[in-house]
């Protein structure tokens, strides 16, 4: 009897591949957990509570910085790897492949840096005396 598969094979290659493939997985899970910013930011409080000075005061915990910063680093590689996989099934010229690899290189390590200096070089004391007009 065969049991039906849900989902891609575990890759047989190269290593490259299978790391991928638990890389996936795993960072699948890991993104279910680091998502408790979701369920406090739009479940937990409502629409009227989110504004500016409730980001100030969550980003002067550094917990919450390493948090969204995990999150974003974590979610951006996971999709960069569901990306690629996705243009190994469907672009088969070498120059569109290059090319679509460079477009999402490039968008991933855009992201990355402007997510990272938004989260590293945010000051709480500064942004909260701005936010009450000292």
């Amino acid at each position: 009897m065969t049991v039906a598969r849900i989902g891609r094979e575990r890759p047989q290659g190269s290593n490259f591949e299978l790391y991928s493939w638990y890389f996936f997985r795993i960072s699948g899970l890991l993104l279910i957990f680091l998502v408790v910013h979701v369920i406090i930011t739009h479940v937990v409080n409502d629409v009227s509570t989110i504004n500016y000075n409730f980001i100030v005061r969550r980003w002067a915990s550094p917990f919450w910085r390493a948090n969204d910063w995990l999150m974003l680093t974590l979610a951006l590689i996971h999709g960069l790897n569901g990306a690629r996989i996705a243009v190994d099934d469907y672009v088969r010229s070498r120059g569109w492949r290059v090319f679509a690899y460079s477009v999402l290189w490039s968008a991933a390590i855009i992201f990355l840096i402007m997510g990272s200096i938004a989260i590293v070089t945010f000051n709480p004391a500064a942004a909260g005396a701005a936010a009450l007009g000292r």
